[in-house]
């Protein structure tokens, strides 16, 4: 089993980073708190409203609190949306029409927009409305080939796609002044161009969000990081007015938009989550950190670094073999508070080629802002951890490993 002076020693090297997480978390709370009291939310906004959800005030509220904490024109939270990429099609099928060409500027997506996007053959695909895509691939090294970027917008070129968070990949994710920087060079070929960024893992990681510097349009899902864990499902899509409302008639139906659809009793929760949010996300990036720097020291590559600052909550770690990956999953799940008893296996999952090794005793099915690992079974055998309430937590699974 890991050492548990090992464990001590990292958690005593973290503590400086620790307090500066701790301050960030105070400062996105004073953010967080000040949208609540310019929108003047109230217990009133939890009452409950059926039916079409007309005149929903809840929601409503919903939409501008969150809309100001993004740094937004307009936000759209909803429980209809199922998961961020649900969220993310809705922006795509929503400001895509036929003959425009949509470009991924890092790389390959996150495996669950293929079938959107069309890169195999699959009903409803941006492929099948005539909806062309181009990739932009990394460099060698894993970065954003700027120099590429620099030419890459085409007249057609309706949409850059931005995937802040590495997904199942061993790249960097974003850095804010990165997606800064894409923006920049993007406006500069055609300022028309959509600059749209899959936000998801990323929010309160930095200082703002991207809709803050300059983004078009932003998604992601409740039940990661701007659902503070107690979210029960949802996305949210925020930014510019016009394309916001576009992804909206994708989510109902031209001429309803934004204007329908019923919160179903759960605004609380998602006001409440929003609120826990910079605390739950401050707690994972520590887990991040404590996990990265054990397993550093313990001779595994690790992506990000110990002491490197955190881009999103997730953190990848380079087992080598599916034994280990297989070893180091069951052992999150061991310990974690539901399902403890549950052996995770391979398995097939919608929207994704490789088969799963998914870790996640959490309170909310799939939610990975509570502790979670997940890893596609192929070489190189990188298993990703995300999330993390506390991170004691962590450290005590750090403990159960016997590598």
């Amino acid at each position: 089993m890991v050492s548990a002076n090992l464990i001590a020693g990292a958690i005593e090297e973290l503590q400086p980073i620790f307090q500066r997480i701790d301050g960030q978390t105070q400062a996105h709370l004073r953010r967080v708190l000040a949208a609540f009291r310019e929108h003047r939310v109230g217990s009133h906004h939890f009452a409950s409203v059926l039916g079409y959800g007309h005149n929903d005030r809840g929601r409503e509220v919903v939409d501008r609190v969150f809309a100001q904490v993004l740094g937004a024109e307009q936000a759209l939270v909803r429980v209809q949306i199922v998961s961020g990429t649900h969220a993310i099609a809705c922006c795509l099928r929503g400001n895509l029409r036929p003959g425009d060409e949509l470009l991924a500027v890092v790389g390959a997506p996150y495996d669950t927009l293929e079938p959107v996007i069309g890169k195999y053959p699959s009903s409803g695909s941006l492929a099948e409305q005539q909806v062309k895509y181009r990739e932009l691939p990394l460099t060698k090294s894993g970065t954003i080939d700027w120099e590429n970027l620099s030419t890459a917008v085409r007249p057609e070129t309706k949409m850059v796609l931005i995937q802040r968070s590495c997904g199942y990949s061993w790249r960097p994710s974003l850095d804010l002044a990165d997606i800064d920087r894409i923006i920049t060079i993007v406006k500069q070929q055609n300022p028309h161009t959509i600059c749209f960024v899959d936000n998801c893992y990323g929010e309160f990681v930095q200082e703002q969000e991207p809709t803050a510097i300059g983004a078009d349009l932003l998604a992601g899902s409740l039940i990661k990081n701007p659902g503070g864990t107690i979210a029960p499902t949802g996305g949210y899509i925020a930014g510019k007015a016009e394309y916001v409302e576009n992804a909206a008639n994708y989510l109902t139906a031209p001429g309803i938009g934004s204007e329908g659809g019923t919160m179903l009793d759960q605004t609380r929760l998602i006001l409440q989550g929003l609120f826990l949010a910079p605390q739950m996300v401050g707690e994972a990036l520590k887990c991040s950190h404590l996990a990265s720097l054990v397993f550093d020291r313990l001779g595994y590559a690790v992506n990000p670094l110990p002491f490197d600052p955190r881009r999103d909550i997730i953190q990848a770690i380079k087992l080598g073999s599916a034994d280990q990956l297989m070893q180091f999953c069951r052992t999150v799940q061991q310990f974690s508070p539901i399902d403890s008893y549950v052996d995770p296996v391979p398995a097939p999952m919608p929207g994704y080629i490789s088969n799963l090794v998914m870790a996640g005793g959490t309170f909310i099915d799939g939610s990975t802002l509570e502790l979670s690992a997940d890893a596609p079974l192929r070489e190189p055998y990188i298993v990703f951890l995300q999330g993390g309430t506390h991170w004691t937590h962590m450290a005590i699974i750090l403990e159960q490993f016997k590598f």
